[in-house]
């Protein structure tokens, strides 16, 4: 494998499914890390659809763990702005997402990792 970027997103991945906050509060925060992860993959480095199939690894960095389905909600919006970067549908085949967490090093530190390698 072949890795062709890695970057660190300043967002604070949360579960969703259980959030109780007003839909336009949820869905601004939905906006706005969808267009932060595009604009700073967009900035790292351009990508071309023709280099399909690539894998996509979403690392979650925060105090504590979330559950697997909690994690992969959480990362939905960050999933749609690297879709976007890549320029296609975010259930297309030629992408396989994997999903990751780490314990942060400091205290109520949040942060997300996208990586993507060719297959």
């Amino acid at each position: 494998m072949n890795l062709l970027l890695a970057a660190k997103l300043p967002v604070h991945i949360a579960s969703t499914l259980n959030a109780r906050m007003h839909w336009r509060e949820l869905a601004a925060k939905a906006k706005q890390q969808r267009e932060t992860t595009r604009l700073i993959l967009r900035s790292a480095t351009p990508f071309d659809p023709a280099r399909l199939p690539v894998i996509v690894t979403l690392t979650r960095f925060a105090p504590r763990d979330l559950d697997d389905d909690n994690l992969a909600g959480g990362f939905k919006s960050v999933r749609d702005g690297v879709a976007d970067w890549l320029g296609i549908d975010d259930r297309d085949p030629r992408v396989q997402w994997r999903y990751r967490q780490k314990r942060s090093t400091q205290p109520r530190t949040y942060s997300a990792l996208v990586e993507v390698e060719f297959e």
